[in-house]
């Protein structure tokens, strides 16, 4: 089995995860919003540093792949013709770059404050709303 097999079926089985992560996260968050009068319990904290984490590793290993198909030869021209190559090539990894970025940010707000406030929550929404746009539904389960 080659290298790029390898991080190909690992970004794909850490995606699996990851949907669980995000969509505890999601509930974390909304859980402490709205039911617990935005006061961050350690559920939350939690949830949002392994979403943070595995959102990184996520990145980190399609970035590697990235590299690899582009040192391959293939053409960015020819990318940019077709959507879904363009999806594949530009459109995921910027937004998965955006959402653990935006998930960095959360991390480090639930981290440092005792209370959650709507900016927050936005954000949370927004990195989720981000992975879901990004995630490839379709070649993960099917038609």
């Amino acid at each position: 089995m080659d290298f790029y097999k390898i991080l190909l079926n690992a970004h794909k089985g850490f995606g699996y995860l990851e949907l669980l992560l995000t969509s505890l996260f999601i509930i974390a968050l909304l859980a402490t919003m709205f039911g617990l009068s935005g006061k961050v319990n350690k559920f939350l904290k939690k949830t949002t540093l392994f979403t943070m984490i595995f959102f990184h590793v996520q990145f980190l290993i399609g970035v590697i792949m990235l590299v690899i198909n582009f040192t391959k030869g293939l053409d960015m021209g020819s990318v940019m013709k077709n959507a879904d190559l363009r999806f594949q090539y530009v459109e995921h990894p910027f937004s998965m770059l955006i959402a653990a970025v935006l998930m960095t940010i959360i991390n480090k707000k639930v981290k440092s404050n005792d209370t959650i406030s709507l900016g927050i929550v936005i954000m949370g929404l927004i990195a989720a709303g981000l992975f879901a746009f990004a995630f490839p539904w379709m070649r993960v389960f099917g038609a």
